[in-house]
């Protein structure tokens, strides 16, 4: 081999390596710019990595599914103040001294976070057993005159809008039907209802209508949601606001115990605060799709763009069953949209919303399939790793395994009480 042919096939080989070096370069970087985007979803939860948990504002290992948090921090037990602990402290160390024989110990307040990953199955960690019927305290009658309505017979009552379970409850008889004039401020943290009943004894959602007259009330604060569970000082509160209205409207009061209240509502609490979860599953491409095209294969397969900047697939009573959103969680508009391109999306499953059963989560996953081969797009992780057919099945498992928790409690994934908890 002559010189110059050794020198022209060195060059080659050089020319060659060089291709490759600066393939994987880009590569690596395309790969970098697609992670920064990824920003407003938790880590992929069955890879390993960790998940914030928005009520308690910790991170924790969750072996499960790429999941977002929903709910806000546990507040179900009074809150204390740190100048309060010194004088109660104080005042005890000078009761222990003028009294020898008896002694008084002091431990320190200690919070443990409500919501740990799963180490057992759901039935071993929640063996929700009958109870007795509610106990009513805090009874007061305005004046010695006959009451309309019993108020005991009032608490025996099944109303549509109320659930005892997840509702506080107070009930109010009048001596002689009112109007309603207007409605009362009761709570400015925790959904309210309440519920009148007319002179016909019929129970309906009360409203300052002229001439409507009405014999009593049935009120239900929300105690459970999204928001965390109800203090016991909110509680009381509510009780104070609702015993000043029957006292505008000369009747008898009827409150829930708070603390036998409060004994069945924080294991349901909890278990709300762990089926609150979004499944997120990534559509990234190596290049851009443009807007114009991903508009148009998303609303082929009858998604729409909501005022919210994101895309919903709406179900048979037109709302929301799967959503898609950007991979930084800005919206879509129709003028993004005309003008810009994407590198991809999410598509989000609302545990609590999407009706339970596993025919549910295949047609989520045949959507995302569809819009994979339609915009040439690669089904990934927050790693970026393409997803497998375990981790798949894996997901499938622990988004039926939720929703078959929240059944085992009367909750029906999107049904009417399903989407009240978790609004």
């Amino acid at each position: 081999m002559s010189e110059t042919t050794l020198i022209i096939v060195v060059l080659v080989l050089a020319v060659i390596l060089g291709v490759i070096a600066y393939n994987m370069y880009q590569e690596n970087k395309y790969r970098q710019q697609v992670r920064e985007q990824f920003g407003h979803s938790d880590k992929d939860a069955l890879m390993g990595s960790k998940t914030d948990f928005v009520r308690d504002g910790q991170s924790q290992d969750q072996a499960g599914a790429p999941i977002r948090p929903l709910r806000q921090k546990d507040i179900s037990e009074q809150e204390t103040l740190g100048s309060k602990d010194d004088l109660f402290a104080a005042k005890v160390s000078e009761a222990a001294a003028g009294k020898p024989d008896v002694e008084f110990e002091m431990e320190d307040d200690f919070t443990e976070t409500v919501i740990q990953p799963e180490v057992k199955p759901a039935d071993a960690a929640f063996d929700f057993k009958k109870m007795a019927a509610p106990v009513f305290s805090q009874t007061k009658l305005q004046g010695k005159r006959k009451l309309l309505l019993d108020l005991n017979d009032l608490t025996k009552l099944e109303l549509p809008w109320f659930d005892h379970r997840f509702d506080y409850m107070a009930y109010i008889s009048l001596h002689e039907a009112q109007e309603l004039h207007s409605i009362p401020r009761l709570s400015s943290r925790h959904r309210f209802q309440i519920a009148g009943c007319t002179m016909d004894d019929r129970f309906q959602i009360a409203e300052p209508i002229p001439s409507v007259y009405y014999q009593g009330f049935v009120i239900g604060l929300q105690a459970i949601s999204r928001s965390g569970l109800a203090t016991v000082q909110e509680l009381e509160n509510f009780g104070d606001q609702v015993n000043q209205f029957a006292e505008k409207m000369n009747g008898g009061l009827l409150l829930t115990d708070i603390e036998t209240f409060l004994n069945v509502a924080r294991p349901l609490d909890e278990l709300c605060a762990r089926v609150d979860q979004t499944i997120a599953m990534h559509l990234v491409s190596r290049g851009t799709v443009s807007g114009t095209e991903l508009r148009a294969a998303v609303e082929n397969l009858g998604f729409e763009l909501g005022v919210d900047g994101a895309f919903h697939l709406p179900n048979e009573q037109g709302e929301p069953l799967f959503s898609i959103i950007t991979l930084d969680n800005s919206p879509f508009t129709s003028s993004l949209l005309a003008n810009q391109a994407y590198r991809g999306f999410s598509m989000l499953f609302d545990i609590t919303h999407v009706p339970a059963g596993e025919k549910q989560f295949n047609r989520f996953m045949d959507l995302a399939v569809k819009l994979s081969s339609t915009l040439g797009l690669d089904l990934v992780n927050d790693k970026l790793e393409e997803l497998s057919t375990q981790w798949l099945k894996d997901v499938r498992s622990y988004v039926l395994a939720r929703q078959e928790e929240m059944q085992k409690v009367g909750i029906e994934p999107g049904g009417a009480l399903s989407k009240r908890l978790f609004s």
